[in-house]
C-alpha cells in the first residue's frame, strides 16, 4: 500500500489502487456482456424492419348501443380488417381513437386475439366510450362555428402484437351533411 504525505495524511479516507491487469480485464468482460445483449437486439430490429407491409385497410362495418354508466355513450363498434400482404398478421389486443372535426371523440380497448389472414379480412369488435363532455364538445364546437356541410372524421389505432412489433392504422375521411338531409329528405317523402 502505498503511504500519502502532506496535509492530505491527515484526512481519514483509505485509497485502494488496482493493478492495470485487473480493471482490464473487468472493462473486457463487461464490454463483452454488453456486445452480447446489444448485437442480437440489433439484429432482430433489422430483421423486422426488412418486411415492408402494405397498410392495413380498416373501416367501420357497422355499430350497436351498449350499456353505458351515467354519463357516457357506448357503442360496440365492429372494425372490417383487410390485411393486403401476404402474411398473416396475428394479434393480442386491439385499441381505437376516433376523431370528430380535429378533437378525440370516442376511445376503447379490447382484449381479443386472433390472427388477419394474408390476403383476408376479419371482423373485430370494439368497444368504445363516448363521455357526455366529448359530446358537449362537440355540439358546442359546431353550434359556435359557421354551419358545416362536413364532418371530418378520423379513426386510429393499433392491433397489439404477441411479439415486439404492432401494426397500426388510420383511416380519415369526411361525412357530407348535405347529401345525406337529401336521402333523409327523399326517404321521408316516399
Amino acid at each position: 500500500m502505498k503511504q500519502i504525505n502532506g496535509p492530505l495524511a491527515r484526512l481519514p479516507v483509505t485509497f485502494t489502487f488496482h493493478t492495470v491487469t485487473g480493471t482490464f480485464a473487468n472493462k473486457t468482460i463487461h464490454r463483452l456482456l454488453a456486445a452480447l445483449f446489444i448485437v442480437p437486439c440489433l439484429l432482430l430490429g433489422g430483421c423486422a424492419s426488412l418486411q415492408k407491409r402494405d397498410p392495413l385497410q380498416v373501416t367501420v362495418a357497422g355499430i350497436e348501443p351498449l350499456e353505458g354508466e351515467g354519463m357516457e355513450l357506448r357503442l360496440n363498434v365492429k372494425l372490417r380488417v383487410q390485411n393486403p400482404n401476404d402474411a398473416p398478421i396475428e394479434y393480442k389486443g386491439v385499441s381505437l381513437a376516433m376523431d370528430v372535426q380535429g378533437n378525440t371523440f370516442a376511445s376503447g380497448v379490447c382484449a381479443a386475439s386472433g390472427t388477419v389472414p394474408s390476403f383476408g379480412e376479419v371482423v373485430i369488435e370494439v368497444p368504445v366510450t363516448i363521455s357526455a363532455f366529448r359530446m358537449a364538445r362537440q355540439a358546442f364546437g359546431m353550434m359556435a362555428g359557421a354551419p358545416a356541410s362536413k364532418i371530418q372524421y378520423e379513426m386510429s389505432g393499433k392491433l397489439a402484437n404477441t411479439t415486439f412489433n404492432s401494426t397500426r392504422f388510420k383511416t380519415k375521411g369526411e361525412f357530407d351533411l348535405q347529401s345525406s338531409a337529401d336521402v333523409v329528405s327523399r326517404d321521408e317523402n316516399h
